[in-house]
């Protein structure tokens, strides 16, 4: 006695059912193997057209400005001595904000001249 199939309308064996199953999973793995191998390709042609906008933005930002332009605030970078602003604390001590501050710009490694905070508060829980 062997396994019925629905597709087949007949009695099928242990082997041809084994068969069956093998190849379907043959079919699932090559499709996968071909969908990973597609992946690698667009993500290897993004990275290819994201390096090369990138030369161009460079090219575009080392050539010469036209004399009557004048650099925005954020192209220019502020002097290392510089600041931007002023900074509100509430319920905050000085050392505190200045820990905060110091942390904020080492994690994100941005120069802390570069940051600029606009207030720092205490929050209750």
């Amino acid at each position: 006695m062997g396994i019925y199939a629905l597709t087949y309308g007949k009695d099928i064996t242990l082997g041809e059912a084994v068969n069956i199953s093998i190849t379907g999973f043959v079919v699932v793995l090559l499709i996968l193997a071909l969908l990973a191998v597609l992946v690698l390709l667009l993500s290897k042609g993004i990275r290819l057209v994201e390096s090369r906008t990138g030369k161009q933005k460079t090219e575009k930002e080392q050539q010469p400005q036209s004399a009557g332009s004048t650099p925005t605030a954020a192209v220019s970078p502020l002097p290392e001595n510089a600041d931007a602003g002023s900074l509100d604390v509430y319920d905050v001590d000085e050392k505190t904000a200045a820990v905060i501050m110091a942390i904020v710009s080492n994690e994100s490694g941005i120069p802390l001249n570069r940051l600029l905070f606009k207030s720092i508060k205490r929050i209750e829980k």
